[in-house]
């Protein structure tokens, strides 16, 4: 059986739901709010329309991506039942309709971006989708079990295009913003592979705990956590945000590290309910949300 024979081969309509399903909803919800709160840490006002179009330009360009993941992935998708819902393996939707889609709300979100703000923003943009879907939707991930390493750094993007936006420029702020995704993707996506690893090894995907097994994945995750936690504290120590983000910043990361170290140190038996993985990979999330709201929170408060 080929890979592309697992495909439901009889295609329904697709609505609009469909369509909404390819952009990712739930994942594009962070990528939005941490877009949003690099535009709002920057230190220059920008009008309030103009605010709302980049942030909704970027959420355009992350559902763009993720709507080119899934024609591209939709053979593997299909093998896995955590995927196997979404409207290309469920046949509710042609990959050609898909990958349309895809490309013309890349275009437009890139070229409104760079029409309501700047281009460097609008570059910003068009680079974070090309890493998601040339560099680890097609290079990486059916390659190498560092594909979420090297490819977090499509998610990391979003505070540094809401920055450029408000600020036509770059600076230390939202590259550490961005660093604080780029080291909290591995631990997030692991924590979720430690328990659905038995997905990923059907459907051929090389993330670590198929590759490596689980105690080298348990021992990266503590390892990649480290990193996070330095660069999430490191805004307050070098006096880029106050007292409101500082404290935030070092709660939830003393918690985070914990919550790694547990899942570190424990040995799986046959029939595991794998809690302390998926306590984990709930918190991460909650994680980025808090920490980016207290940046925002932060700068308008303390500015």
């Amino acid at each position: 059986m080929t890979s592309l024979s697992v495909i439901n081969t009889q295609t329904l309509p697709a609505d609009w739901r469909d369509f909404l399903a390819l952009t990712k909803p739930r994942v594009m919800s962070l990528v939005v709010f941490t877009g949003l709160c690099g535009l709002l840490a920057a230190p220059v006002s920008i009008h309030p329309v103009l605010a709302f179009t980049a942030v909704l330009c970027i959420a355009l360009g992350a559902g763009a991506a993720g709507a080119l993941n899934q024609w591209y992935e939709a053979d593997i998708d299909a093998l896995m039942k955590r995927t196997q819902g979404r409207p290309l393996p469920a046949g509710r939707m042609d990959r050609q309709s898909a990958l349309h889609f895809g490309v013309g709300l890349s275009f437009f979100a890139v070229l409104t971006l760079g029409v309501a703000t700047n281009w460097f923003a609008a570059a910003i943009l068009a680079a974070s989708i090309l890493f998601y879907v040339l560099i680890y939707t097609v290079w990486l991930k059916r390659r190498t079990p560092q594909n979420i390493v090297i490819g977090g750094a499509a998610g990391a993007f979003p505070p540094m295009i809401g920055w450029a936006a408000a600020t036509g420029d770059m600076s230390l702020l939202p590259i550490l913003l961005f660093g604080i995704i780029f080291l909290w993707t591995p631990p997030h996506f692991w924590a979720l592979a430690l328990f659905v690893k038995t997905d990923y090894a059907n459907a051929g995907v090389p993330m670590l705990p198929v590759v490596a097994g689980e105690r080298t994945t348990r021992t990266q995750v503590l390892l990649y956590t480290l990193p996070m936690a330095a660069c999430a504290i490191a805004p307050f120590a070098l006096g880029m945000l106050g007292l409101i983000y500082g404290i935030s910043a070092i709660l939830l990361s003393s918690v985070f590290l914990l919550l790694s170290a547990r899942v570190a140190f424990r040995t799986t038996r046959d029939g595991d309910s794998m809690a302390p993985e998926k306590a984990l990979f709930a918190f991460s999330i909650v994680y980025l949300f808090v920490l980016f709201g207290a940046v925002a929170v932060d700068r308008m408060v303390l500015a």
